[in-house]
């Protein structure tokens, strides 16, 4: 019942948030009446962004919703605008196809974000911290970046995946934001700031291969 997120509220409040380059994101798609049951009351129906938590095959195991405003100025003026409901360990929101590098952190708006200068680059939200150090490696998997949020959570998801990463031979480089999440770096840094921000933190190598030079 979802469809496309161009031209929707999903992309409108994805833009209201910096993110414009939404290439190989069919994963991610919108509703414009999804159900939202709160904790007393009666349901209700909000414009939905919804993301499909997939495993290493593709294969569909969860659903990750963030109800939106009307308008996509913001997410929706409910107490949980995001919910997920499946079996999200091991599985998380594919953005590009994995090849021998690859991002994965927690959430979807922080990693479109990363992906403004890295566009080449798969990203893998895993929506979570608990979730992020448990997220299963691609084969052919050499590089992992590690995208984490400035909180404890987010840095014992770092050390977790680090020492998992290390174990099956696949070197994990963390990359920290300067405020709290990358797009809150992305809105309140600006672009130029923001990219040099990412770029200090790759591999030499990566910078050539991943990194988008323009506006």
């Amino acid at each position: 019942m979802s469809q496309p997120i161009a031209g929707t509220i999903a992309e409108t409040y994805l833009r209201q948030r910096g993110i414009t380059l939404l290439h190989e994101t069919g994963n991610l798609r919108f509703h414009p009446r999804c159900y939202y049951k709160p904790d007393d009351g009666p349901t209700e129906a909000w414009p939905a962004m919804i993301a499909a938590v997939t495993d290493l095959t593709g294969r569909i195991t969860g659903v990750h919703r963030t109800w939106l405003a009307p308008d996509g100025s913001d997410k929706a003026p409910v107490d949980m605008p995001r919910k997920a409901m499946g079996n999200l360990l091991r599985s998380t929101v594919r953005i590009g196809v994995p090849d021998s590098v690859m991002a994965a952190g927690e959430g979807i708006e922080t990693m479109l974000s990363i992906r403004q200068v890295l566009p080449g680059m798969a990203m893998a939200p895993a929506l979570s911290a608990a979730h992020l150090a448990a997220i299963p490696f691609p084969l052919r998997l050499r590089r992992l970046y590690i995208v984490r949020d400035n909180d404890p959570a987010g840095d014992g998801a770092r050390d977790m995946l680090i020492e998992r990463a290390n174990a099956e031979g696949i070197e994990a480089i963390p990359l920290s934001p300067a405020l709290g999440d990358f797009n809150e770096d992305l809105q309140r840094l600006g672009m130029d700031a923001f990219r040099t921000g990412v770029r200090v933190q790759l591999a030499p190598e990566d910078v050539a291969r991943f990194m988008s030079l323009t506006p």
